[in-house]
């Protein structure tokens, strides 16, 4: 314990923490000890204390999250038709470890020669109907919160095991298909209620199957090459930057970059082509969802697939909006675009099944009005959802670098501002500030200088080139 600082007093040791913790926004300790009354101010304190330790992280408590699944009653399939579609081979490809399989896909090869892609999802919808006390739980919590060292779901964990795909010898799902013609062209959309046999698989095991020639996956990957192309020229941006999965077991952290794999290609873009099709379906029947729009970049997308061009890009974009009007999305070259494919782990994707739902079973939908008050609702609890998942993130990648100051890592400078230059630092996908004349693009060796964990910064120093 620092001896230049009291020892507090039980109550005190309570005031501060609550401080800390985001859960109150005072504390006449702090004001007593000439500090300022910010969570950050207390965190500093309760450490040099010795009453909190690295394994203390505050930020999910001040996002004002649930760190513990709901605990509800969740109601059994209905009883109603589905499509058999158990005839088709459907993969669900996920990371390794993942609990909640929410989406799975298959391609047939019709009689006059077209290609039928299947997006199937998990159909939560079909035990969570809207303004149920599961839909109320799931949209005060907008999303499931995946932090380091464990997930808080937005939905009860004995539902993601009745519904996630593959969990069982069968699993119903809204299904959304899309017939291309021979010249990757999209030529018709449709939804229906449906029963399948699901085969789950890592990205590194589709991987595998994709690069020993499987039919099905080399199918998937031609259709995703195409489709990106076809985006690509409707001016969709690519954004590639490295991204790692921070994790935490028994206190220790480890920090993997995410393998640049051709499967996990092949589902980002063909989830990005459920959200099309979904969203043209609904339009079609008049259905009000929650769309995602967004508007062109504010200012001209830099050439290139550099680092520096990658992170210039990133900032050209619009925030994406939700809004029960249909409007493009330009970031994704899309003239409509609604999220569906995460109804497990995403409010507004649930939103869009609920609404799809409905359509198939000829039920009234919400309205607009309905579907505008969820989105507003739902965006601001699933923003602070992410807003803690970023900052728990963080903290675990600055306890890793503080745990080993000798480790170098290689950098590169993405941007410039003066003598200030912003470092990317691949290995942790982590930026960081510098003072260095090394010019944009530079590829730099850089050793921790310092971390201050209350205030999430951290300072490197350059120790040789890259």
């Amino acid at each position: 314990m620092t001896s230049s600082l009291p020892d507090l007093s039980p109550a005190q040791r309570s005031e501060v923490e609550l401080l800390a913790r985001g859960k109150q926004d005072k504390s006449r300790t702090l004001r007593d000890l000439k500090l300022p009354e910010t969570p950050q101010s207390a965190h500093a304190l309760l450490l040099r204390l010795g009453l909190w330790t690295e394994q203390n992280v505050p930020f999910p408590d001040r996002a004002g999250v649930a760190l513990a699944s709901p605990e509800l009653p969740v109601p059994a399939w209905p009883d109603e038709p589905r499509l058999d579609l158990t005839h088709l081979t459907a993969l669900a490809i996920d990371d390794d470890g993942n609990r909640d399989p929410d989406d799975a896909l298959s391609l047939e090869v019709l009689p006059d020669g077209l290609r039928r892609l299947w997006i199937h999802v998990a159909d939560v919808a079909a035990l969570v109907p809207p303004d149920s006390e599961l839909d109320l739980e799931a949209r005060r919590r907008g999303a499931t919160l995946y932090l380091p060292d464990h997930t808080s779901g937005m939905l009860p964990d004995a539902l993601v095991e009745q519904v996630g795909l593959g969990l069982h010898p069968q699993s119903p799902a809204l299904s959304i298909s899309i017939d291309f013609g021979s010249d990757g062209q999209a030529e018709s959309v449709d939804v229906q209620l449906t029963r399948l046999q699901v085969t789950r698989l890592s990205y590194r095991e589709a991987q595998e199957r994709l690069d020993a020639g499987d039919p099905l996956l080399g199918g998937l990957h031609q259709l995703a090459q195409a489709s990106r192309a076809l985006r690509q020229a409707e001016g969709a941006l690519s954004i590639d930057l490295p991204e790692v999965l921070v994790k935490v077991q028994a206190g220790e952290v480890s920090i993997r970059p995410l393998p640049r794999y051709d499967s996990r290609f092949v589902v980002q873009e063909c989830m990005t082509l459920a959200g099309w099709a979904a969203a043209i379906y609904a339009d079609d029947l008049e259905i009000a969802l929650p769309f995602a729009t967004q508007d062109p970049p504010h200012r001209d997308s830099p050439p290139g697939d550099s680092l520096p061009a990658q992170w210039a890009r990133r900032k050209t974009l619009s925030r994406t909006r939700f809004q029960p009007l249909l409007g493009p999305h330009s970031g994704m070259g899309l003239d409509a675009y609604a999220q569906c494919t995460s109804p497990i782990r995403r409010y507004l994707d649930l939103v869009v099944h609920q609404q799809l739902r409905a359509a198939l079973k000829e039920e009234e939908g919400l309205s607009g009005r309905e579907i505008a008050a969820r989105v507003a609702e739902a965006t601001m609890n699933a923003g602070a959802v992410r807003s803690a998942e970023r900052e728990a993130r963080r903290h675990w990648t600055l306890v890793q670098l503080q745990r080993h100051p000798e480790q170098t890592y290689p950098a590169v400078v993405v941007d410039r501002r003066g003598p200030q230059a912003t470092l990317l630092l691949p290995d942790l996908a982590l930026d960081a500030p510098l003072t260095t004349p090394a010019p944009l693009g530079s590829e730099l060796t850089v050793q921790l200088a310092s971390v201050d964990l209350p205030a999430q910064t951290v300072r490197f120093r350059q120790v040789g080139p890259g």
